[in-house]
């Protein structure tokens, strides 16, 4: 996928990111870039900013004492940056999340590690009820550096066609 742009002045551009729904085919499978090194600040900030009490999260102390000997990064945490990691692959022109399934988180994350992404186009279909758009379902996978996979997931999402995605109709 190529960035794209649309003239919208005099030598002038504007990028545009993001996959129309004719873009993905089942099977394609997008390695999200950059990954991210979490720090244990990301992980104390997000984890007390959500109300979060739980001090596994930012305790060191009592963390110590857990089966894992060290805080946890919160998977919540973990969650978010996977699927941001997959915005500008899968939903950057999107309209709507129609759903998340089957989260499983397989291995803890600690501050410090670096973790990556990526999506296997599931399925896809035109939508029933509007004719401009299509539903697109991918399988998310986060990984360490290491190869450990962390967390997987299932989201579905509703996808513009060429042509109707915002970018494509309004100046903003």
């Amino acid at each position: 996928m190529s960035v794209e742009r649309k003239e919208v002045g005099r030598r002038r551009f504007r990028e545009s990111f993001g996959r129309y729904y004719e873009d993905f085919e089942v099977g394609d499978v997008y390695e999200h870039r950059p990954g991210r090194t979490i720090s244990e600040a990301d992980n104390t900030w997000f984890t007390l900013l959500t109300m979060n009490k739980h001090p596994l999260h930012f305790d060191a102390e009592y963390a110590k004492k857990s089966e894992f000997g060290k805080p946890l990064v919160n998977s919540a945490l973990t969650l978010a940056m996977v699927a941001g990691m997959s915005v500008s692959d899968l939903s950057q022109k999107v309209i709507a999340n129609l759903g998340w399934d089957k989260i499983r988180l397989t291995a803890p994350v600690f501050a410090g590690d670096t973790i990556y992404a990526e999506s296997e186009i599931l399925s896809k279909r035109e939508s029933k009820s509007r004719p401009t758009q299509g539903i697109v379902t991918a399988s998310t996978t986060g990984k360490k550096a290491d190869g450990t996979v962390f967390m997987t997931y299932e989201r579905t999402i509703l996808v513009p066609k060429r042509g109707h995605a915002v970018d494509d109709i309004a100046d903003y």
